[in-house]
């Protein structure tokens, strides 16, 4: 069990590893060994999650998902494959703990008396500063 949060654990049988040869420099060692890491969590399948820490976790991840709503992380910054497991599965959890946030709703506001009152009033200012900038016209009566 990987515990996110207090309240959300996931089940290792949930996700699901694949070890990939890693691109870049490296010499013999790319070419030879798998060492980048392939993690696919099937949000849907998931049992630990609630729905709308679902739905929050899809529209955080973005494009790591796929249309089938599998989520792909793929870590290759490490040589070695236990390092670039451990950077995969922080990952997730990372993403699962931000989407387990539910954000405060936004309330509308109407602007106060006050501000209402100090707008208006800078507009005339500026107004009158245009106003100033404008040639004198004389009246010849």
């Amino acid at each position: 069990m990987i515990q996110v949060t207090p309240d959300i654990s996931i089940n290792e049988d949930e996700i699901e590893l694949e070890f990939v040869r890693s691109s870049g420099p490296g010499g013999q060692n790319v070419n030879k060994v798998s060492t980048a890491v392939q993690l696919k969590f099937d949000i849907d399948a998931s049992s630990s999650l609630s729905a709308g820490v679902r739905e929050r976790l899809i529209k955080i991840a973005g494009s790591k998902v796929t249309k089938d709503n599998v989520l792909v992380i793929e870590a290759s910054a490490f040589r070695s494959q236990e390092k670039n497991r451990a950077d995969a599965v922080s990952r997730l959890t990372e993403l699962i703990r931000q989407a387990a946030f539910k954000p405060k709703p936004r309330r509308k506001t109407k602007p106060t008396f006050a501000s209402k009152k100090k707008r208006i009033e800078s507009k005339k200012q500026i107004g009158e500063k245009k106003k100033m900038r404008r040639p004198v016209k004389f009246s010849d009566d």
